[in-house]
């Protein structure tokens, strides 16, 4: 046998496609010629499989090797073509049956001593196979747990080369492995630390049930960072359809936790000021990665110090937030990862940063205004909560009467609202309020004309724009959620424009 064939996935973002492994064998110098749009790893990938191979304990046949990677116009990244190429080239020189190495799609790295190593995407790559049809997939045993979340594919574990020859050839078979249950998820930073900050703790509330972004002013201490940080614990769990889609994109990142190959939890993201618009947002000089905005997809992406950040790596997040994905384009092709994340800022009122307020402040009324403008006026007009957080005082801190209220109370109350919210939403495809059309929040769920006189006024002074007004009334929406009450009031209009608002009159 001079020609064999066998199957491995190719990764466009986080969308699979299977790959069609061909190898010939002729007659002619020896040598190997790869053709079908690979990269330069992949081109490397050669030598790694020769030597694994005769370190595995076969031959590699000194023939004329044409190996081809079909559909031959998508382009071929990584090292996870490794195992498919190496069985491939042993059915073709007989040393393995060709039949057996037809049925299978084979992802894996290979080292030079023949282990199979694990690799990035393994997830999204078998959700491919499963989707083309295929029974039966090879991984590395470090990606198992990952590619057995898939209903309806054999999942075969390997270790070494050596283990999927003699799997290939009869002697001794692959270990399948299954599902198992998953470990519980570690606890967070509960919301009854925080102290005092009663408007703060309202906004994140808010936030958490109508999936609203969130912009946190005030100085040093307030509790900015501790607030964002509770968020995702009042977010309710992610769904199996999410998990997986939140798994696959921290798959490809290769930022998925060893002891837990499904994310259950919504994710927190929280890159430093100095992070690029590609560590931001996606994209990379080789193969093209999720950013930290697609890392936290379904769940928060906080940015602190938000001023510091460059202005147009922050202006590059307006279209996503409004679209919930990203398409990064190169001229070898383009990937799309969704990112539906809720986006919170956080910012100090001046430069300075004193935490004593405006009576310790050095800053000059420029410096200020410079600093204010770093953040442009249309990504702040995506913002729907603005809450400028006071300095805790001395009295709240020491402060030893009721507790606060601790995460698990607020999350049950988030939980009733989103429910409402989905009640009334269903059969529109959306889920919370944040996502819900302005056209047809006005045509279809419009409060009573006369809960609306505040904020039209608000929108004859200027004040607001139109796309605020949506905003304004998506969160009265999410308040009368909370409040268990069927339209939005005067009190509900009010309060949503006073937390869109507080940060620019202050």
């Amino acid at each position: 046998m001079t020609l064999a064939r066998t199957w491995s996935v190719g990764l466009a973002g986080v969308h699979g496609a299977v790959v069609d492994v061909e190898v010939d064998l002729s007659a002619g110098v020896p040598g190997v010629v790869l053709v079908g749009l690979p990269d330069a790893v992949v081109r490397q990938s050669v030598d790694r499989v020769r030597a694994a191979v005769v370190n595995a304990g076969g031959r590699w046949p000194l023939r004329r090797i044409t190996i081809g990677l079909s559909p031959a116009s998508m382009p071929k990244q990584g090292s996870g073509f490794d195992l498919a190429l190496a069985t491939a080239v042993l059915a073709a020189d007989g040393a393995v049956p060709a039949e057996s190495v037809g049925r299978l799609v084979l992802i894996g790295e290979l080292g030079l001593d023949g282990s199979v190593r694990a690799v990035r995407g393994v997830l999204p790559a078998v959700l491919a196979a499963a989707r083309a049809g295929h029974a039966t997939v090879v991984v590395p045993a470090g990606n198992a747990g990952e590619a057995a979340l898939v209903e309806g594919i054999e999942v075969l574990a390997a270790g070494t080369l050596a283990e999927v020859v003699a799997h290939l050839r009869g002697r001794a078979s692959l270990p399948r492995h299954t599902r198992s249950p998953l470990p519980p998820a570690p606890p967070g930073p509960d919301l009854g630390d925080v102290v005092g900050q009663p408007v703060g703790r309202r906004a994140v509330e808010v936030a958490a049930a109508g999936g609203h972004h969130l912009f946190l002013s005030g100085p040093p201490g307030a509790g900015k960072t501790m607030l964002a940080e509770r968020l995702p614990g009042l977010l309710p769990a992610l769904d199996e359809q999410a998990a997986l889609e939140v798994t696959a994109i921290h798959s490809v990142a290769g930022t998925l936790p060893p002891d837990s190959p499904l994310v259950t939890r919504p994710t927190f993201e929280a890159p430093h000021h100095s992070a690029t618009m590609a560590a931001l947002v996606g994209g990379g000089s080789g193969p093209i990665r999720p950013g930290a905005l697609c890392r936290a997809h379904r769940g928060v992406l906080f940015l602190d110090e938000a001023p510091e950040f460059p202005r147009a790596v922050l202006d590059t997040l307006r279209q996503p937030l409004e679209r919930g994905s990203v398409t990064i384009s190169r001229a070898a092709g383009a990937a799309t990862f969704p990112c539906r994340a809720q986006l919170v800022l956080a910012a100090n009122p001046c430069p300075c940063a004193s935490a004593a307020g405006d009576a310790a402040c050095t800053c000059s009324p420029l410096e200020r205004r410079r600093y204010q403008g770093r953040l442009s006026g249309p990504l702040l007009d995506r913002i729907d909560l603005r809450v400028d957080l006071p300095a805790v005082t001395r009295a709240a801190w020491l402060e030893t009467g009721t507790a606060p209220e601790p995460t698990s109370v607020v999350a049950a109350r988030v939980a009733h609202a989103r429910a409402a919210a989905a009640a009334r939403l269903s059969g529109t495809g959306l889920g919370v309020n944040s996502q819900v059309p302005g056209r047809l929040l006005r045509e279809r769920w419009s409060p009573p004309r006369s809960a609306l006189r505040l904020v039209e006024r608000a929108l004859e002074r200027g004040v607001l724009s139109v796309r605020g007004y949506d905003r304004v009334l998506r969160v009265a929406w999410t308040l009368s959620d909370l409040a268990g009450r069927t339209v939005p009031g005067p009190d509900e209009v009010a309060e949503a424009l006073g937390l869109r608002l507080q940060w620019a009159a202050a």
